[in-house]
């Protein structure tokens, strides 16, 4: 299996790939206006569970120094602008994304 993942700022989508398979798609909140979600070529560096404060159930950090792909403790906020700039996914979401891809996986991240 080749995994990666693909997060769309403009859609507010996060799809995890095999190879050029689509093996699913989750809807994410992304960085507001002033702290925008940065775009590039990334990898999973560390999963934590339960990290506390706002990150949810789960954060798996990036490559990009105090970026990740985490929970919520706010699910209204799906869907919209509102992070400083990582991307936020419901609890669920992240558990499972989590428990399919490995640390190195790779996530290119366009607007």
């Amino acid at each position: 299996m080749t995994l990666w993942i693909d997060v769309s700022v403009s859609k507010r989508q996060l799809k995890l790939y095999d190879a050029s398979k689509l093996l699913k798609t989750y809807p994410i909140a992304v960085g507001k206006i002033l702290t925008p979600t940065p775009t590039g070529n990334y990898i999973i560096i560390n999963k934590e569970i339960d990290p506390g404060g706002p990150y949810g159930a789960l954060w798996m950090g990036l490559s990009k120094p105090h970026y990740g792909i985490h929970g919520t403790n706010d699910p209204s906020s799906i869907g919209k602008e509102v992070s400083l700039g990582c991307i936020r996914m419901y609890n669920d979401d992240v558990i499972e994304l989590s428990s399919m891809v490995p640390i190195q996986t790779n996530v290119y991240i366009h607007k």
